[in-house]
């Protein structure tokens, strides 16, 4: 058995949210941009439209998992969709490697670094759902 070398923290919050592509696509059929735009931040809207124009439908799976992501990330921390957690404070991209990272903006960003230390993020997706689970340590 291989055990990871590393510190982990306390886990201080647990989310989990699954999301149907089809009611992504909804939206985004009667919404279009004005949805990008509410709930994607400034690297997730640039990585939207490069897979969107590539592929609608792997646009459109990019889109519900950050999607699922803040979701996931906004029951991790307690705070549902009320502020200062808002859509687009919350970004995940990925790392140089392809991992998936938890970028936020203030005021999130600051209220957030008070009372919580690293946040992990991973999503899947498949033709018809997406899911995406964050795991919150507690500060140092």
């Amino acid at each position: 058995m291989v055990v990871a070398n590393m510190a982990p923290g306390k886990v201080a919050g647990i989310g989990l949210d699954l999301v149907r592509v089809d009611r992504i696509q909804r939206v985004f059929d009667r919404f279009g941009d004005k949805f990008v735009h509410r709930i994607l931040g400034p690297a997730e809207i640039e990585i939207f439209q490069r897979r969107y124009r590539r592929d609608p439908q792997r646009g459109i799976r990019f889109l519900a998992t950050r999607f699922g992501a803040k979701e996931a990330f906004s029951k991790a921390i307690g705070l549902g969709m009320h502020s200062p957690m808002a859509w687009s404070r919350m970004e995940t991209v990925n790392a140089p490697g392809g991992r998936p990272v938890v970028q936020l903006t203030e005021p999130l960003a600051s209220w957030y670094a008070e009372r919580f230390g690293t946040a992990h993020v991973s999503v899947t997706d498949e033709s018809d759902i997406v899911a995406a689970f964050v795991v919150v340590e507690t500060r140092s």
